[in-house]
């Protein structure tokens, strides 16, 4: 068999369908191939000579080159996934292979690489599995923090500020929930391309976990913060459409700058979550920036939610429920009931709904909150009518993703029962924003409540994204106008004519109206004057306890 000429050997390697480069050990690139060219945009005479160094993108830090570098010594070769940058600027994934190979008694080092981002590259997409997300075709939680570490270490030859964002997507949870987790991957995969549209040429982003994502951006100006932060908060305003269906979501996002709020990487990360928590509480779809007064109530939020695990577990004394009478404005009775839940905890006290049943629903345990909220109910209600009035109305709230749970049926039917042997109708509410989200099966879920007597209504109406169309087809019989809107009554009021609005549609789809938060004499008379039907509030009357409100619903019956 002829042996291969040297010619050969050079054409076969310069078609090889993996980058290769040979370099000295000084190093200096001494021979690339034609896939080299092709992946880095560079010319042979552009590289030779020149140190491997050329390629670098500078996201990795010296720990990261040693390491490489004590392989290469001890182990005689190095694999793994590494960023580098082409000739055009852009950074890219590659899959690098590194080994020493002798020529003419000579020494070098034989790099052999694929782009990672390229189809083609399965094999090696797989290899990088450890350090990339597959999902999104970002980095992941352990490629970004070493890139973070990187950008930490050159701080001190660069003198550039830079930022790290957190991005935690809102309502995701309750959309994956509700739709399963295809739909969910694609909403991710959307979402990651609005994240990366809002970022420039230099910044890069990382999916960390589940909805979580995070950025690493420079700073140019001392403007350049706001700005980006802005528009990842505003790029959310439109849906994400996925199987021709709009989904409305929206971002949290928390930013920490170097050296300002921390001076490692981990701490960097952990300030800008801290931040976005921050944003979370100030009301979702906004963002903060790190201060140290954040950081102190993140801590206690997270003592709060740890408390209140521990309550839900084990002590069922700490909960109680509250009834907030809803009034037929027209003539001044009683015409329903919402129950609220209450926490009393030894060490927080008298805790906000507003404060522990977000936590409930993020940690998931709002199945649990709900048990002691119906185990408090059924411990009030009695078994029979016994002097109250007929035909009320008692209200649950209800998390959208317990519709899914199928635990849901088994803790309401029982209360369900009880409100109609004392000749009541059960009620349950759900938030427009969490409403408009529902699955197929989830809504045929309430349609079947429906038929068996159950109303449901849509609370706070008006500060979601409901079309008419879409309102139409939903399986409700009630609108709750949120506060907001009653609040600024007056006849000057713009609110004045979108309750307006609100009431003309309920008309329009024969749906019955509850205005909350009515808190002055003026917000009652035009409701009044508008012909809402129903409304509740502390003008009329404060949340009680039943026994307190059982004499009012007694002598009402009397009357």
């Amino acid at each position: 068999m002829q042996a291969l000429q040297q010619q050969d050997f050079k054409a076969l390697v310069d078609d090889h369908p993996k980058a290769i480069m040979l370099s000295t050990t000084e190093p200096r690139i001494a021979y690339v191939n034609r896939k080299f060219r092709a992946v880095t945009g560079y010319q042979t005479h552009e590289v030779i000579g020149q140190a491997p160094s050329l390629l670098s993108s500078g996201l990795h830090s010296s720990e990261f080159y040693q390491a490489m570098w004590e392989s290469l010594d001890h182990q005689g070769r190095w694999e793994g996934l590494i960023w580098n940058r082409r000739k055009n600027g852009e950074t890219y994934p590659q899959w690098l292979m590194i080994y020493p190979v002798e020529h003419d008694d000579r020494q070098f080092y034989a790099g052999v690489f694929m782009d990672v981002s390229d189809a083609e590259a399965s094999d090696e997409r797989l290899a990088s599995l450890a350090y990339y997300d597959p999902l999104t075709d970002l980095p992941n939680r352990l490629l970004f923090q070493e890139f973070l570490k990187a950008r930490v270490s050159r701080q001190a030859q660069e003198r550039r500020r830079f930022a790290v964002l957190y991005v935690d997507l809102d309502f995701f949870k309750s959309v994956n929930d509700l739709h399963g987790h295809d739909c969910g991957d694609r909403i991710l995969q959307q979402s990651a391309q609005c994240i990366q549209s809002v970022l420039r040429r230099g910044d890069l982003v990382a999916r960390l976990s589940g909805d979580e994502f995070a950025a690493l951006i420079e700073l140019q100006s001392d403007d350049d913060l706001e700005s980006v932060c802005q528009r990842m908060t505003q790029i959310f305003q439109a849906p994400v459409v996925v199987d021709h269906r709009e989904f409305f979501l929206s971002a949290s996002v928390g930013a920490a700058v170097f050296p300002d709020h921390g001076e490692s990487g981990s701490n960097l990360l952990q300030n800008a979550d801290r931040a976005m928590y921050s944003a979370k509480l100030a009301g979702r779809a906004c963002y903060r920036i790190y201060s140290a007064a954040d950081t102190e109530l993140g801590r206690y939020e997270q003592r709060l939610s740890e408390a209140l695990i521990a309550s839900l577990k084990t002590a069922p004394e700490e909960f109680s429920v509250v009834y907030q009478p809803q009034y037929q404005l027209d003539t001044g009775r009683v015409a329903g009931l919402e129950a609220l839940i209450r926490w009393n905890h030894p060490e927080f006290g008298a805790v906000s709904p507003a404060d522990f049943v977000p936590i409930a629903e993020q940690r998931g345990h709002i199945h649990e909150l709900t048990e002691h909220l119906v185990r408090c109910i059924l411990a009030d209600l009695p078994a029979a009518p016994g002097g109250l009035p007929e035909g009320l109305c008692l209200a649950i709230n209800i998390s959208a993703r317990q519709i899914t749970d199928n635990r849901l049926e088994g803790l309401v039917n029982p209360l369900f029962d009880r409100i109609r042997r004392i000749a009541w109708w059960p009620e349950i509410e759900i938030t427009e924003t969490h409403l408009m989200n529902l699955s197929v099966q989830c809504l045929n879920r309430l349609r079947i409540w429906g038929e068996e007597g159950v109303i449901v209504a849509i609370d706070d109406f008006g500060t979601g994204y409901s079309s008419l169309a879409y309102l139409h087809t939903l399986p409700v019989q009630v609108l709750k106008i949120d506060r907001q809107f009653i609040r600024r009554l007056g006849s000057k009021s713009r609110d004045s004519r979108i309750v307006s609005a609100i009431l003309g549609i309920a008309e329009a789809l024969d749906l019955e109206v509850v205005a909350e938060g009515i808190e002055s004499e003026e917000q009652y008379r035009k409701l009044c004057e508008l012909k809402c039907h129903r409304g509740q509030g502390f003008l009329m009357a404060r949340p009680q306890p039943w026994l307190a409100l059982n004499t009012t619903l007694i002598d009402q019956h009397q009357k």
